[in-house]
């Protein structure tokens, strides 16, 4: 009896054990479930939010203009990729399914000013287009050859700035200190050694620039143009085993104001190095108009006397700094000279055609052909 009862309670303690696991399991399984629902909202709100997010513009206040290249064949991973780079977009998949969404293609390659305040969908239209989506308020465009006077001169046409407020900026010690700091491969102490005239001669490449604010700063824009032609010099960085990136620019300058569109620069860059190599003075008139501060159509021999660090007839090797704003083209041709035994040349009064010669009697000789009897004729002429 005492057996059977024992067995009963036995039962009855189990039964009251498995009761109490089942409703810690349903307990369990309860606030699991509650975590999951709260996991999933969460996840979908911050989701929702971060979607939301994604689909505006990065900053609807800044209007800045920002170069992106987009490469001819570029995927929509690569470009949705580059723009997320450059910060105009916040996610690359999002707007890469925006896309998507709405069926967008045939995008263009080229050269864009982008800014963080554009919408997904003008940055949709202006990749179609092939064109900025905002057009800038002005621009100023800087042949190659310009004196950096002469581009103070374009500055105070498109703006409210003076000549002399610019060559104040350019010159200034602090804003060159800041622009070494930022670049500092490319603008070197060289900049402002003795007998350099101009800092920032030959520093600002020239392009045609855009402009987004109706009044951007002086530093602000010479910034842009220093920004460019380091980004145009930087990956020639290496190749410079002869000269260093300041005589580079200074050699290339000579180049830009000697040579004409039909000129090849190349061989005029050889001519000058077998000069340098020579001890030879280079004598490029440029430099003569340069150190004079005075520009005319015609160098005289008395012009040639002055005594001045620029002077390449009285001074050998290159002068302090550059002289003018050079181009790619100049540039390129300074690194790769075409070699030659030439040591003088000239261009041709009539048709610019640049002779060249070995030795000073050969070149007398086409001076007394090629200029000084086509000028008797003229003159002539024109009697």
């Amino acid at each position: 009896m005492n057996e059977n009862r024992s067995r009963f309670e036995q039962w009855i303690h189990n039964l009251q054990e498995r009761k109490k696991e089942a409703k810690l399991v349903r307990k369990i399984v309860f606030v699991s479930m509650m975590v999951v629902v709260f996991l999933f909202i969460g996840i979908s709100v911050g989701g929702y939010w971060y979607i939301s997010s994604a689909l505006k513009p990065v900053d609807a206040k800044n209007d800045t203009p920002v170069t992106v290249e987009i490469p001819v064949g570029s995927s929509v991973d690569s470009i949705t990729s580059t723009l997320a780079e450059h910060d105009i977009v916040k996610d690359a998949r999002v707007f890469k399914y925006y896309l998507k969404f709405n069926n967008e293609s045939d995008f263009q390659a080229g050269i864009y000013e982008l800014t963080q305040s554009m919408t997904l969908e003008e940055i949709t239209e202006s990749l179609k287009s092939g064109k900025a989506y905002h057009e800038p308020l002005f621009s100023i465009t800087i042949p190659e050859g310009l004196r950096l006077e002469k581009i103070g001169e374009l500055v105070a046409d498109k703006t409210d700035y003076t000549e002399e407020q610019f060559m104040e900026t350019v010159s200034d010690a602090d804003f060159i200190a800041s622009l070494q700091q930022t670049y500092p491969e490319l603008i070197t102490d060289e900049v402002v050694q003795e007998n350099v005239r101009y800092p920032l001669e030959g520093y600002l490449f020239p392009k045609t620039y855009p402009f987004y604010e109706e009044n951007p700063s002086l530093q602000d824009m010479i910034s842009q143009m220093v920004d460019e032609m380091n980004n145009e010099v930087t990956p020639f960085l290496d190749s410079m085993k002869e000269l260093n990136v300041h005589e580079v620019l200074t050699f290339a300058s000579l180049l830009e104001v000697e040579a004409t569109a039909s000129t090849d620069r190349r061989m005029i860059a050889g001519v000058f190095y077998n000069r340098l190599e020579e001890e030879m003075p280079l004598q490029t008139d440029p430099t003569v108009l340069y150190a004079l501060g005075e520009w005319k159509d015609r160098v005289v021999y008395e012009d040639l006397e002055i005594d001045h660090p620029y002077n390449t007839y009285k001074h050998t090797g290159l002068p302090p700094g550059p002289i003018s704003a050079p181009g790619l083209e100049s540039i390129e041709a300074t690194l790769d000279p075409k070699g030659s035994d030439y040591l003088y040349f000239l261009a041709g009064a009539e048709d610019g055609e640049v002779y060249y010669s070995e030795s000073l009697e050969e070149h007398e000789r086409k001076a007394e052909l090629y200029i000084y009897s086509k000028n008797e004729e003229k003159a002539d002429s024109e009697e």
